[in-house]
């Protein structure tokens, strides 16, 4: 007997559904790429949903997080509340940007496919590589499915500390697994017959279904220490508590039937190595994917996504550092903050005493992502309605476009974030005996690291060097995975080796170096 249903109806998208009852809506928006970066526990507003037809009662969380006036809008958390009758919502997340990589590298031939995958805290990127010429045969990006269990790192050790650690490997495992089924099922005829037809110009070589999956030789996955202890069934307790070690840094090497996969043994599957702390084998991806390892000069590299890692050095000496900055650069824990999406306030510039918006995907702005916060903070400063100290000058909160404003508190939470990733850059920079301007290449990895403006980045004092030797680099952990495929025996362990971890908590001269790269430039320091 087919158990009773009811119709929910999702806005922007004109999507409808139907959900048994009581079903709860966390798990329905989950599958359609809402968020909840506090894992549904009712502590943020990161889920926020506003009802348009139908009724979902007030909850006491509501109460405490959302004003009167979000309330009486309609406003309510999707993780306090079941399916009960009819709805239809409206998201304040929609879409989710996911950063994949067609850099071209040099590379030595190898017989078979390969699979690449960057296992991001938020987002995962897949791609399958014909390892015989380097091209690329198909792409998957997906939400990390854990993130029904908290939208940051900690939110997920805390999840796999009181009794989860199985079910979030469980989680990461099969959605993984999946993906590479994925790109097989859909490479399998138009992949294994161009190569056919490459290596038999007159004869067209017919490949079977399982002739491609035996094809697979390799999969390599990178990822911060979190999700490699989490999907390598390593103990998580370390990383929950200082000194915030991790157990096993190394590389990890695992059977598809270990993993449970439909695979052939044969196509090795495995996870690079870590750094140290909560730095891991995306950092030491990306050293390898911009040369760092191989510089003469001076460079650095900085990741901005759900947490910050900044690497520091060249060829004779390379540092690491870990911050808590991510929240804010997504979006997160901002009055009106959403993932670059539909609807986000992806930029902002000053034209004449006001404030000029564009907003993704056109139409009426719904919140502000992490570029727009960064513009946003930037164009108060240049019109002087936001001081250094990050106080706002005769307001209480900034008008940007449509309903969405910048609160005193967003500010704050953006001081925090560039102020841990600015500390980081300056101490490692010093204890190499350099100063910043002696930086010659600054990398900005990830998503955020893509998009962001650079002359807003230096206005806010995020980047404190000269703007043309900063380089936006792209997924640099995915083309690091991806180069990785191509080498039985490369050297990642070794590199590891030659990277050494800092932990800043650690320095006696971090709270007030931190202290200080919290405040903004005055007014001519940068534009």
């Amino acid at each position: 007997m087919t158990s009773p249903a009811h119709n929910l109806r999702l806005s922007p998208a004109d999507l409808r559904l139907d959900v048994p009852v009581g079903t709860r809506l966390q798990d329905v928006l989950f599958a359609q790429g809402v968020e909840f970066p506090c894992g549904g526990r009712g502590r943020c507003k990161g889920c926020r949903v506003k009802v348009l037809r139908g009724d979902l009662n007030v909850t006491a969380e509501e109460k405490n997080l959302l004003t009167s006036a979000e309330l009486d809008a309609g406003w309510r958390l999707a993780c306090r509340h079941s399916l009960t009758g009819d709805l239809e919502l409206e998201l304040a997340q929609w879409e989710m940007s996911v950063l994949s990589d067609e850099s071209k590298f040099a590379f030595q031939p190898r017989a078979g496919l390969g699979v690449a995958i960057d296992l991001g805290t938020t987002t995962i990127a897949a791609q399958l590589l014909d390892l015989r010429t380097g091209n690329v045969l198909g792409v998957r990006t997906a939400l990390n499915a854990q993130a029904r269990h908290g939208g940051d790192i900690m939110s997920r050790v805390e999840f796999a500390m009181h009794g989860g650690q199985a079910e979030i490997q469980r989680l990461v495992r099969e959605q993984l697994g999946q993906m590479v089924m994925e790109l097989l099922d859909a490479s399998a005829s138009k992949s294994c017959s161009s190569r056919g037809n490459e290596a038999h110009s007159e004869k067209k070589l017919e490949l079977t279904h399982g002739g491609c999956y035996e094809e697979l030789k390799r999969v390599v996955i990178v990822g911060n220490t979190v999700m490699h202890h989490l999907f390598c069934g390593v103990n998580i307790a370390p990383l929950s508590a200082y000194p915030f070690e991790p157990t096993q840094p190394g590389r990890v090497r695992l059977s598809p039937r270990e993993l449970g996969w439909d695979l052939p043994d044969e196509a090795g599957v495995e996870f690079l190595p870590c750094l140290g702390g909560f730095v891991g084998s995306d950092i030491l991806a990306g050293i390898v994917a911009t040369g760092l390892h191989e510089s003469r000069g001076l460079m650095a590299l900085m990741d901005l996504g759900t947490n910050g890692e900044v690497v520091v050095g060249n060829r004779d000496r390379m540092l690491c550092t870990s911050t808590a900055a991510g929240p804010a650069f997504e979006g997160a824990r901002i009055w009106m903050g959403m993932r670059a999406a539909t609807g986000a306030i992806s930029a902002v510039q000053v034209e004449g005493n006001s404030l000029a918006c564009r907003v993704i995907g056109g139409g009426e702005p719904r919140g502000l992502c992490g570029s727009g916060l960064v513009d946003a903070v930037a164009a108060g400063l240049q019109l002087e309605w936001i001081q250094p100290s990050g106080r706002m000058k005769n307001l209480t909160e900034m008008a940007l476009a449509g309903p969405v404003k910048l609160s005193a508190t967003d500010v704050r939470e953006l001081q925090l974030a560039k102020g841990a990733i600015a500390a980081g850059l300056r101490m490692l920079t010093a204890r190499l005996g350099a100063a910043l301007e002696d930086i010659e290449q600054l990398h900005l990895a990830g998503a955020f690291g893509n998009y962001i403006s650079r002359t807003s980045a230096q206005r806010i004092g995020l980047l404190r060097v000269p703007l043309n030797r900063v380089v936006p680099a792209g997924n640099t952990a995915l083309l690091g995975a991806k180069r990785a495929l191509f080498e039985e025996t490369a050297p990642w362990d070794a590199l590891a080796k030659r990277v050494a971890h800092v932990s800043l908590n650690e320095d006696p001269n971090f709270q007030d170096i931190y202290a200080e790269e919290m405040g903004f430039p005055g007014l001519g320091v940068a534009s």
